[in-house]
């Protein structure tokens, strides 16, 4: 598995990580914005879907979409960046600003630069809007030395490493656009994005920015936000958690079978949420962390805005009430990029992770899909108006996040799934219409 080259001059892990600052001389006028959860974001150069009122697909996204969004990352977390509506957040083990407005940035030659000030901290920033950059950041504390962090920008989408061997890759939107017209009971979405270099890291979609409610497919923001917290140093995975009687709802899951009240710990409850889709796993694992906030932070801090936690597994009254899980395509091949190149987690919990997801037991879409023995890693999500499969499939040389969503029926939707999940399997260990190997 390839990791990511980042120089960084310091680490932000570990309690003994509370970052040296100093107080920038001149100070800049702060406005705090309250966050109100990401929107729909269709990425550089696209117009938003025509017909945002399909079935099951969120019309109104909470902000206006924006093509100007990058996102520092270092250990434990990220800046990230809006230059177009020139605000900016710091998350990482040692604090959170929100999301700031910076009405002073300059954005000069494809570069956010400015400075913050919260909470007596400053942050001085040098972000380039290309992703596979360089960025740097300055964290100062009045009294103590600045710290600087350097880091990978990350994009969305990332551009290629090889153009050239990304070229190679189109072909497959041909293909995945006509399994998605065909898909005519189903509104359908699709990214791919090559984690190999067999293609020049090159991603494709069609319809991208589709954004159906998320079903289980929330579940993977739930973990990274946990497993973060674990390379912060501020929670283990041993660590117990006290599970009742009533934190038991139905649905896909195994820890419903069991008596409660029990202790469960994190490490399992990790495990389960992944390799069962369990709904307890979620809901418990929702209330550690905090309620949905501290989920909607960590969307917001990469700059994901077609998705939100918004409500909890099994939680009826507040899908009534219009309380809904969304997300895209894009979106979640954002999250599986980041966490494949060691942008989000360390190594050791990006190898937790994708093991969880090896062991996913519900494999009715992109594993009954591919022929026996194709190693993937993955999660679904179903709902009575949704099915999704996205994850890695894991051909040694042709690694590869992928993201089938669909809305309507769900039926339909799982073989709309299976199919597009067959066409990229076949293009990746066959490649035709003019996709010519070396």
């Amino acid at each position: 598995m390839r990791k990511s080259d980042k120089r960084r001059s310091s680490s932000l892990l570990g309690n003994s990580a509370r970052v040296p600052l100093k107080l920038l001389s001149a100070a800049v006028a702060l406005a705090v914005i309250a966050t109100t959860g990401p929107a729909t974001a269709d990425g550089p150069g696209r117009e938003p879907a025509a017909d945002s009122h399909e079935p099951g697909v969120d019309p109104t996204p909470e902000r206006p979409p924006t093509s100007e969004v990058s996102w520092l990352s270092f250990p434990g977390g990220a800046f990230a960046v809006d230059s177009l509506g020139h605000t900016v957040r710091y998350r990482a083990c040692d604090g959170d600003t929100g999301r700031v407005a910076d009405p002073n940035m300059r954005v000069a030659a494809g570069v956010a630069s400015g400075a913050i000030v919260v909470g007596g901290t400053a942050y001085r920033y040098r972000v380039p809007l290309i992703g596979r950059s360089e960025g740097t950041l300055e964290v100062i504390q009045r009294q103590r030395p600045p710290t600087t962090l350097t880091g990978v920008v990350v994009t969305s989408p990332q551009p290629p490493t090889d153009p050239v061997a990304g070229a190679r890759l189109f072909p497959l939107s041909g293909q995945l656009a006509r399994v998605v017209a065909d898909a005519s009971l189903n509104p359908a979405g699709v990214t791919v994005r090559d984690l190999s270099g067999r293609y020049g890291d090159q991603q494709i979609a069609v319809n991208g920015s589709l954004r159906p409610k998320a079903a289980s497919v929330i579940k993977l923001w739930i973990l990274v936000e946990l497993l973060r917290r674990v390379d912060c140093g501020q929670a283990f995975l041993d660590d117990g958690v006290l599970v009742t009687p009533e934190d038991v709802v139905g649905g896909t899951g195994q820890l419903q079978f069991e008596t409660f009240p029990q202790v469960v710990t994190l490490h399992r409850l990790a495990q389960y949420l992944i390799k069962y889709s369990d709904n307890v796993a979620a809901n418990v694992l929702i209330t550690y962390l905090g309620g949905f906030a501290p989920v909607n932070a960590l969307i917001d801090s990469m700059n994901q805005r077609s998705t939100i936690l918004a409500r909890r597994m099994l939680d009826s009254a507040a899908a009534q009430r219009g309380e809904e899980n969304y997300t895209s395509p894009d979106d979640v091949v954002s999250l599986l990029g980041a966490v494949w190149d060691g942008e989000i987690l360390t190594p050791a919990s990006r190898d937790l992770m994708i093991g969880f997801m090896r062991e996913q037991t519900l494999n009715t879409k992109i594993p009954a899909a591919l022929p026996p023995g194709v190693p993937v890693a993955h999660k679904t999500g179903d709902l009575p108006d949704a099915s999704h499969d996205v994850g890695y499939y894991l051909i040694p040389g042709t690694e590869t996040a992928v993201a089938f969503l669909t809305a309507g029926p769900m039926a339909t939707g799982d073989e709309t799934v299976r199919r597009m999940a067959r066409t990229v399997y076949d293009f990746l260990v066959d490649p035709v219409d003019g996709a010519v190997e070396e």
